[in-house]
């Protein structure tokens, strides 16, 4: 899937989660990702943010940085 669907499905998510409030909502946003995303999808919006993370909005952003440690933790251990 384009980066960029991808990263419009993620901040329409985001959207959702911010009424958690900006110190629940990344975490809360984390887990939808987790639940409901595939790998590949989840692989794809992480790559996003190594490229850059163009267009993403700042509570997902922090979200898909929490994915990005766990992608690197499971890689790494």
């Amino acid at each position: 899937m384009a980066a960029d669907k991808l990263v419009t499905m993620a901040n329409q998510i985001g959207a959702f989660f911010t009424s958690q409030g900006p110190e629940k909502a990344p975490a809360e946003i984390a887990a939808h990702l987790k639940k409901f995303w595939e790998p590949r999808m989840r692989a794809a919006i992480v790559a996003h943010l190594r490229e850059g993370g163009g267009g993403l909005k700042p509570e997902v952003r922090l979200a898909i940085e929490e994915l990005a440690r766990e992608q690197g933790a499971a890689s790494a251990g």
